[in-house]
């Protein structure tokens, strides 16, 4: 089977994001769970990348193992630190940034993740995005900001307010339904987001109270497959869907309990959930 370009993923395709599986999942374990699971494509980590750039497996092994899978590598993960001008000015951060550009230039990515927090005003903020957004470009990117609650982009509402004030066209936010539930709650503010603007869209599923009260931590380890939590995950698709909002669903189910099988069982039933879903929305 070919693998489809990453541009041509719509909303009728699954994407199995990195953190799905834990760090000591291979390669192959990876984009095999994602095959299995008939899931279009995989998300990368740009660490994980920059890796088995240094293992000599990226790009030419990756690219074929990937062709062998008939997946894509949709999606890049994550930059952190384009909003802080302490962070942007150092080699360290033009490192992470110059990875992700050589994997879109390689494999033809069309999404690159962004995350807060940022320094300063929104209006700073959405300086360094604009620019952000403008790197990326160059290599064929849109740019999903994604909002977490333990940052100083709380909310969809705050991302949405950077990213009109950067005025990019491959400019949009990253909705991750886990960081809805657990912050702001308010469907209203994901439907404020026009449909054109939603680049990225995460999905899980959890319970209402939360496993562990360290935020951070909770979200690492203790997701769940959609349908297997309580989350509203039909009201948040159909949200998404109803305005003709066209991103790929990426799968990013973080479940440590999961992560002591081979990876497939535990994909395998996050896909099956979210098409049912999928089917129902």
């Amino acid at each position: 089977m070919t693998p489809r370009s990453p541009h041509d993923l719509t909303n009728h395709d699954l994407v199995v994001s990195h953190f799905t599986l834990g760090r000591h999942f291979d390669i192959g374990d990876r984009v095999g769970a994602a095959a299995a699971a008939g899931c279009a494509g995989v998300g990368l980590y740009v660490g994980e990348y920059r890796r088995l750039e240094r293992s000599g497996f990226a790009p030419e092994a990756l690219h074929d193992l990937l062709s062998r899978h008939g997946l894509c590598l949709a999606e890049i993960e994550v930059l952190q630190g384009w909003a802080d001008p302490s962070v942007a000015d150092t080699d360290r951060y033009r490192e992470i940034e110059a990875t992700a550009w050589r994997m879109a230039d390689a494999f033809g990515c069309r999404y690159v993740q962004a995350i807060g927090p940022y320094a300063g005003s929104v209006a700073d903020a959405g300086r360094s995005y604009r620019g952000l957004c403008d790197r990326a470009r160059d290599h064929g990117l849109v740019v999903g900001l994604e909002f977490l609650p333990f940052t100083n982009i709380y909310s969809a509402a705050d991302a949405l307010a950077i990213v009109e004030t950067a005025d990019r066209d491959n400019g949009g936010v990253c909705v991750d339904i886990w960081h809805h539930e657990r912050g702001a709650a308010d469907l209203a503010l994901i439907e404020a987001i026009p449909a054109a603007r939603v680049m990225g869209i995460q999905m899980s599923d959890g319970p209402l109270v939360p496993d562990d009260d360290d935020y951070f931590e909770d979200c690492l380890r203790n997701r769940v497959a959609p349908g297997d939590g309580e989350f509203d995950v039909t009201g948040f698709v159909t949200a998404l869907r109803s305005r003709g909002v066209t991103a790929p669903w990426s799968l990013e189910v973080c479940n440590e309990a999961a992560w002591d099988t081979d990876g497939v069982d535990h994909v395998t039933r996050c896909a099956a959930g979210m098409r049912g879903f999928l089917a129902r929305c």
